[in-house]
């Protein structure tokens, strides 16, 4: 399997990852919590060893909850930093985590929506067609404070725009129809304690 660390090629990568190996799960919020409704603070500082341990848990939470992407605020922590550990419909593997992340505006004319299934680990269970660019470029930097640029296409491309998403306190049902949205929270309702009882497996079994 072809894997890209930060955007870069490597030849392997464990599974799971370091991170996740050395991190805690964390409790993952739940939409109608606030925090996931308010735009994440800047990072100000990097490399310090509490973002480390910050990154660990969330790559331990992503593993646990068997998830592509994770923002900070689906931990409770303010701050605009995901993390992703993920694979594409060609095979790739995607790992990284961005702080301060910028989608990058792509010219309209040139831009290719699809629309496919999305889900979130903060709204535990359903999935709904959520139309989006098939390619997305996000400049930002990482946990060190050196810039980092990542492109995507495909279900990558969603999963960066809707971790990006998450630090402008969005969710993705915010992109439904009213019928649509009161349909995920219905199924969200009935399928929850399924999701948090195979997460709490998971988490016994590390």
């Amino acid at each position: 399997m072809a894997v890209r660390v930060q955007g870069k090629p490597v030849e392997s990568h464990p599974r799971p990852t370091p991170e996740a190996e050395r991190g805690t799960p964390r409790r993952i919020t739940l939409i109608g919590e606030d925090v996931l409704r308010r735009p994440c603070r800047e990072a100000a500082e990097f490399g310090g060893a509490e973002l480390g341990r910050l990154i660990d848990d969330m790559f331990a939470t992503l593993d646990v909850a068997e998830g592509a992407g994770l923002a900070a605020n689906q931990v409770g922590v303010d701050l605009r930093l995901f993390v992703y550990d993920m694979t594409d419909e060609w095979g790739v593997r995607h790992v990284g985590h961005l702080l301060n992340p910028v989608l990058a505006e792509e010219p309209a004319a040139g831009r290719r929506l699809l629309e496919e299934p999305e889900g979130c680990l903060s709204v535990p269970g359903p999935y709904a067609p959520v139309a989006r660019p098939d390619h997305a470029v996000v400049h930002g930097h990482d946990k060190d404070g050196r810039p980092l640029t990542v492109e995507g296409h495909g279900y990558f491309a969603r999963c960066l725009q809707h971790e990006t998403d998450h630090l402008h306190g969005r969710l993705y049902v915010d992109r439904l129809g009213k019928r649509e949205r009161k349909e995920v929270l219905r199924e969200m309702a009935a399928r929850r304690d399924e999701v948090f009882a195979r997460r709490a497996a998971r988490a016994r079994a590390r």
